[in-house]
């Protein structure tokens, strides 16, 4: 479907089997993946809204619920060179989260605005 992703990779993770990503957004993910050229390890995409409400401060709603965001895998000057770039594709909503063991590191991206009900800052950090 695109390019450089997998519809299992994007799927909710509670088993459901939801891949409903937004077009113009992966389309975005996707032009930034071949600017970067390295791969971008996906450990979240879609969530239904009951998997949303377990796992995410923003309850049964939220970017990954409307397929627009993604959690990517990484550290180091990959995850620099990611929120680095992020910004030249409009995504909106850049989550950084390097603390812990490396595999547990990652970038959230989301295309998110005020506009669509989403007041938060631009780039954030996870705290935990």
């Amino acid at each position: 479907m695109w390019e450089h992703f997998t519809v299992d990779e994007l799927k909710c993770k509670c088993g459901c089997g939801k891949a409903d990503m937004d077009p113009y957004f992966m389309s975005k993910l996707h032009a930034l993946r071949k600017t970067l050229g390295f791969p971008l390890q996906v450990s979240s995409g879609f969530r239904c809204e009951e998997y949303n409400q377990k796992v995410s401060k923003t309850g049964s709603k939220g970017p990954h619920t409307l397929g627009r965001a993604v959690d990517i895998v990484g550290s180091g000057k990959e995850a620099y060179l990611l929120v680095q770039y992020a910004t030249n594709f409009h995504m909106q909503g850049i989550g950084v989260k390097q603390s812990g063991s490396h595999e547990q590191r990652f970038i959230h991206l989301d295309d998110m605005t005020e506009k669509d009900g989403y007041p938060r800052p631009r780039i954030w950090s996870y705290n935990t």
